[in-house]
């Protein structure tokens, strides 16, 4: 006999074997069950006090001795139906918890930080934008230097044809002395927008920052990115970002 069916129906196997050695031996006290059903002695009343619970299993005392019954195969139907009912409801009720464990997953994040190395651990970084951001949603640099190396604008200047397909927003903020080749060709592609800052801050890091993530990058020859996932921190990037922004001056060529 296949009893998968059983156990799919939400009987162990020790309860399968009991149930099955019941329906061919009828009435019995422990003693032929054990033996019929091969479970071991030190469980076989866990598992029928298991299927009395279930409704497949009821027992009579005679004499002081239990005598155990298993209950007419049509029962396991019953079964079956009132389990499925106790699913729905459990469903529902989990459904109604389902905000409130949200919110706690939330609360429970840590934050992360994260080193990346070299020109493609840079990219690596700003290629994460893509994972999180959606239609419509931007992303922001600050202090952008004023020179890069060519294979840097060759990089960007292929990513912001992904970025403007993909909806992406963005917006930059360049060092003032940034040339306006540079500005012309940034404010080409759609969705973005690139300015100088309006002050002069001769820093070697430019900022960048997007949802819960901030980011801190050093370039030279091997460029260091600091990824931070941190709402509090991404907030703050923003702030002195849009206060920056305020400040400056949409690009004229």
């Amino acid at each position: 006999m296949n009893i998968e069916s059983l156990k799919e129906a939400g009987l162990t196997e020790g309860e399968t074997k009991v149930y099955l050695a019941l329906l061919e031996i009828g009435s019995s006290t422990t003693g032929p069950i054990i033996e019929k059903s091969k479970v071991a002695k030190s469980i076989i009343y866990q598992l029928l006090d298991k299927l009395i619970e279930k409704g497949l299993v009821s027992y009579v005392t005679k004499e002081k001795t239990k005598y155990y019954q298993a209950s007419d195969p049509d029962k396991l139907l019953d079964y079956i139906e009132e389990r499925k009912k106790e699913l729905e409801r459990n469903a529902k009720q989990v459904e109604k918890l389902i905000p409130e464990l949200l919110l706690k997953q939330a609360s429970a994040k840590k934050s992360e930080v994260r080193l990346f190395e070299g020109f493609k651990g840079m990219i690596t970084v700003h290629e994460h934008t893509y994972e999180k951001l959606k239609s419509g949603e931007e992303y922001f640099y600050l202090s952008g230097p004023a020179e890069q190396p060519e294979y840097f604008h060759a990089y960007w200047k292929k990513d912001h044809k992904r970025r403007a397909k993909a909806e992406i927003k963005s917006k930059i903020l360049f060092h003032p002395k940034v040339d306006d080749e540079t500005l012309r060709n940034r404010n080409s592609y759609k969705g973005s927008e690139a300015r100088r800052m309006p002050i002069e801050i001769n820093t070697p890091a430019w900022f960048m920052g997007y949802k819960d993530v901030a980011v801190i990058s050093f370039p030279s020859s091997n460029p260091i990115t600091v990824e931070i996932i941190n709402q509090e921190i991404a907030d703050s990037f923003r702030a002195y970002f849009e206060e920056f922004w305020k400040r400056s001056k949409p690009f004229k060529s």
